[in-house]
């Protein structure tokens, strides 16, 4: 993996929030076909250039992964 891929990668995720908003870890992988690993360094490129939020929610003894697009207007 380098950082082109990577950043590749983070575009297809950024895309995909843009026009969802607010997304579950596995839908998002499911629809871009990522690995875990591929997905994860995608994550962590948006997350460092605080493009996106990352929240968890636990219901029913499941932990749920919620990736969420940062919008900053003005």
């Amino acid at each position: 993996m380098d950082k082109f891929t990577v950043g590749m990668n983070a575009g297809i995720v950024w895309r995909l929030l843009d026009d969802n908003r607010r997304m579950e870890y596995r839908e998002v992988k499911k629809i871009t076909g990522m690995s875990d690993r591929d997905l994860n360094a995608a994550i962590g490129w948006l997350f460092r250039e605080d493009k996106i939020q990352v929240d968890t929610l636990v219901d029913k003894g499941m932990e749920y992964l919620y990736l969420e697009l940062n919008l900053y207007i003005g």
